[in-house]
């Protein structure tokens, strides 16, 4: 941002002088302002669909065994207050939770909404992820329907078979588990992602890579909402916990 008033500064000294250097460096830093608004209105603009894209299709899942239950509902009501939603925001989740659970709802081409936010970014779509699994899960069993309409989710956005098993992983040795004796030595190695024979330098490896891309900054800037930061300090959490357990696991077999 700062080289392009620079140019603009000394492109407009070489063609008009001491007075093209001041016209040259305004219209530099005008460029750049537009620039900035541009691309933060447009951060915006996908930070909103993945937020709206995540309630429809939350709903589409609660209703795939036929009814919404009133834990699935109390579901969605504790994520619209983990995620700090306004007054208007929250009339925003429930008529996208609404669509979602309508005989008409084209999930296909929802989902073709949120593969264009994530792309190939695998840690920004475990978040749509987790959080859809975490909706479906909270009446304490998943129904072949949900599980039918998850796995045909997860094909839509392009997940592959071990990612499916990582965010499983992640979801068993979340906070609550966390809280108790923590994730087990199995999914420990699933949430990282490795196996049981890695190497100790190949499993760090894996722990700071996936630390570096599931940092809420890098997610938010990727278009993952602001409101949605909880979630990804979640992740990051669970991704120590596994790490501490594989050490400690490994240091006692020492």
């Amino acid at each position: 941002m700062m080289m392009a008033i620079i140019i603009g500064a000394l492109l407009g000294l070489w063609i008009g002088g001491p007075l093209g250097l001041l016209i040259g460096g305004g219209l530099g830093y005008w460029l750049v302002q537009r620039l900035r608004k541009s691309m933060l209105g447009k951060l915006a603009g996908v930070q909103a669909q993945f937020l709206e894209s995540t309630f429809a299709v939350m709903g589409c899942l609660c209703k795939a065994d036929g009814r919404v239950s009133e834990d699935e509902l109390e579901a969605s009501r504790k994520l619209w207050d983990r995620l700090r939603l306004g007054e208007t925001q929250r009339a925003k989740a429930r008529a996208d939770f609404t669509r979602g659970k309508s005989a008409d709802f084209d999930l296909d081409a929802e989902l073709a909404k949120v593969r264009q936010i994530v792309g190939s970014q695998p840690a920004l779509r475990q978040v749509f992820l987790q959080v859809q699994l975490a909706a479906i899960a909270a009446d304490g069993q998943l129904h072949p329907a949900e599980q039918e309409m998850l796995m045909r989710v997860m094909r839509g956005l392009g997940c592959s078979e071990a990612e499916i098993a990582q965010i499983e992983a992640m979801l068993r040795g979340g906070p609550e588990a966390a809280g108790d004796s923590g994730p087990s030595l199995e999914d420990a190695y699933q949430v990282l992602g490795v196996s049981a024979e890695a190497s100790d330098a190949e499993i760090k490896k894996a722990y700071r890579r996936l630390m570096s891309e599931n940092h809420p900054d890098k997610l938010a800037a990727k278009g993952m909402p602001e409101s949605m930061r909880e979630v990804a300090k979640e992740r990051t959490s669970e991704i120590g916990n596994a790490y501490e357990r594989i050490r400690k696991a490994r240091a006692t077999a020492a």
